[in-house]
C-alpha cells in the first residue's frame, strides 16, 4: 500500500521499513510476501530460542501433529 510507511513512521514516531521475509525455505512464493514479514519473523525467533534451550528430558504434550505442521498444512490448504 502506498504511503504506509510514512503513516506508520507519523504514528510511532519511530524509522520503519518495509521489509520480507528472508531465511525461509519452501513455499517461498507465498511467504516471501511483505504480509508475511512478522509472523514469519516471529516464528524464527521462537525457533531459535527453542535452539538456544537446553534439551529437557520430558514426555511430549500431545501425540498428534506439531503446529509448524499444522500452519504447513494450512497455508497449504489455504493457498
Amino acid at each position: 500500500m502506498e504511503g504506509a510507511v510514512e503513516l506508520a513512521e507519523e504514528i510511532f514516531h519511530m524509522p520503519v521499513r518495509l521489509a520480507k521475509p528472508s531465511g525461509v525455505k519452501g513455499m517461498s512464493d507465498i511467504v516471501h510476501n511483505p504480509i508475511y514479514a512478522t509472523g514469519v519473523g516471529l516464528l524464527l525467533y521462537a525457533q531459535k530460542q527453542l535452539l538456544l534451550r537446553p534439551a529437557k528430558k520430558t514426555a511430549p504434550l500431545s501425540t498428534g501433529p506439531g503446529m509448524l505442521e499444522k500452519m504447513k498444512s494450512w497455508f497449504q490448504d489455504n493457498f
